[in-house]
């Protein structure tokens, strides 16, 4: 006869199996939220600090052409003010970004942590693309910012950009607002309450939340009931356009 020791353990009971899953799930559904949380704020940070670096690369691009942004500036002179002259220059969004030399080699700034977008690989210079055609920064599908022609850095609280995810009314929708889905962009004019969806940074705050860059290269993380009531209200005095702000979304 065998020893008792040397019997096969027998396995769980299925009460035994029903309690590990219960504890489990408790244990899930107490640390999960927290860590979605963390990174969240993890992402919007990252995020502030796109929006930081394009209005540095904003400024030193003045910097280097008379103090006139690429929306100033003729064709001949490197600018886009022809581009952006008249409306409906929503699928040329992504161009504003591209004469904007300072990124480098580093098209991963255009991109928000929290967009369901990709980066491209690299910017193109000379037009030139690699063997198969792509990863080249050439279209709006890469990029999460919105900027706006009327911004102006002799008015401190102009709006310059912002996440993409900015929509019309006060109740926020599962889809990026202004910014479609297509790439093909989108420009408006906005003269009354906007509110951010629940994309990106809206994550745990139903009335929606997100990042804007004002004129004097300041970044501001504010929730949708903020940028009506404070934030929307002085840029539309400092705005050149009587009739809102014109923003133009990728």
């Amino acid at each position: 006869m065998k020893p008792l020791s040397l019997q096969r353990r027998r396995g769980f009971t299925r009460t035994e199996l029903v309690v590990v899953i219960v504890v489990i799930a408790v244990l899930l559904s107490m640390f999960l939220p927290s860590t979605i949380k963390v990174k969240g704020k993890a992402q919007r940070i990252d995020c502030v600090n796109n929006l930081k670096e394009i209005g540095v690369a904003n400024l030193i691009w003045a910097g280097d052409h008379g103090d006139a942004v690429p929306k100033s500036k003729l064709m001949p002179s490197g600018g886009l003010a022809a581009l952006f002259a008249g409306t409906n220059a929503g699928t040329n969004c992504w161009a504003y970004y591209a004469v904007l030399q300072e990124f480098g080699e580093s098209p991963k700034i255009l991109l928000c942590p929290a967009d369901e977008r990709k980066a491209a690989a690299y910017f193109a210079k000379g037009g030139a693309t690699n063997a198969a055609g792509t990863g080249v920064f050439k279209d709006n599908t890469t990029v999460s910012y919105f900027f706006s022609p009327d911004a102006n850095d002799v008015f401190p609280q102009s709006i310059a950009f912002g996440d993409r995810n900015l929509g019309p009314g006060t109740v926020p929708h599962d889809d990026y607002g202004f910014s479609p889905a297509n790439g093909q962009g989108n420009d408006v004019v906005i003269n009354g309450p906007v509110c951010w969806s629940l994309k990106m940074h809206s994550a745990g705050n139903t009335a929606g939340a997100g990042n804007i860059l004002l004129g004097d290269g300041s970044a501001q993380q504010i929730t949708s009931a903020s940028f009506n009531k404070f934030w929307l209200t002085n840029a539309m005095t400092a705005s050149t356009n009587h009739h809102g702000i014109r923003l133009v979304f990728p």
